[in-house]
């Protein structure tokens, strides 16, 4: 039976040594780290990451600032918001909740954020750094995931480690941080163009799905006693009854008895995010002092 890779565990721990370090820094400096959420719009689900974030905050003693536009906000009053934010010193991390309404820049409003406050770790410059292995504000995903990997004591010096998906937020940063020598891995990148896919996947010691199709990976798709690691969130509707459920980018039932570690969704990489999140924040505090 597979190992279940769960994220609460190890987000709990990130979590309480953060809040016993902001308690110290606040003890000495009288100070505590800032986070400025923007939420645009009425998203339900973007609504329910901002209310975790702002419980995180919470339980770690990071204060948090709530700016909530309605969808018609303009991208001018965006950029003023932003721009405010960056000169606050109160603000240590600014988070733009993404997705943003149609008809709004991401890529621009993105980079409008200071990178000593992008704690999302999106701004080209945090990239470019860790392509170089250079100290940077890493995206919190897939920090969450190589937390997760370390806190699991899963090799993957030497590993080949199979990433599907190629975004911004995900598939791209996570294969720089793996193939740094901290973690050695040999890293391939499939994505919607990718030529026999399960030929690949296959191959790959350690999976690491992140594309947004449910269901998506089936047992055919996997190697033997493979390490998985199930990046997606999908809302699919419940069967049977009314509402909805949440499942991830691999067919858990069908892949479970084949591998030899499996996170599972919800519950595995999701509580990682929001702890890197809290991370990043304390990491940017730092910077300050």
């Amino acid at each position: 039976m597979a190992i279940t890779l769960l994220g609460h565990p190890v987000a709990h721990d990130i979590q309480e040594k953060i809040r016993h370090r902001i308690e110290f820094l606040r003890k000495n400096t009288q100070r505590v780290p800032g986070l400025a959420v923007i939420l645009v719009g009425e998203n339900p689900a973007s609504q329910a990451y901002v209310g975790m974030k702002k419980k995180a905050c919470a339980a770690v003693g990071i204060t948090s600032f709530e700016h909530l536009l309605p969808s018609t906000a303009t991208e001018i009053e965006l950029e003023s918001l932003i721009h405010s934010l960056n000169q606050d010193p109160s603000v240590n991390g600014i988070l733009l909740q993404l997705p943003l309404p149609k008809g709004l820049n991401e890529a621009s409003l993105l980079q409008r954020i200071s990178p000593d406050k992008d704690v999302d770790g999106f701004h080209p410059l945090h990239i470019g750094n860790l392509l170089l292995g250079l100290p940077s504000l890493k995206p919190c995903t897939p920090y969450g995931v190589c937390e997760l990997l370390k806190y699991y004591n899963i090799p993957t010096q030497g590993k080949h480690v199979v990433v599907l998906g190629r975004s911004n937020i995900v598939g791209k940063p996570l294969a720089a941080m793996l193939i740094q020598r901290e973690f050695n891995a040999t890293v391939t990148i499939c994505h919607s163009h990718t030529e026999n896919l399960a030929e690949i996947t296959q191959q790959g010691d350690i999976l690491i799905s992140a594309i947004g199709k449910p269901h998506f990976v089936t047992e055919d798709m996997v190697k033997d006693r493979a390490i998985v690691i199930d990046v997606g969130i999908n809302r699919v509707p419940a069967t049977p009854g009314p509402g909805f459920i949440l499942v991830g980018d691999v067919d858990y039932d069908s892949v479970e008895p084949k591998v030899s570690a499996i996170t599972p969704v919800p519950k595995g990489v999701g509580p990682m995010t929001i702890a890197m999140l809290m991370k990043n924040t304390l990491t940017a505090f730092e910077e300050t002092l």
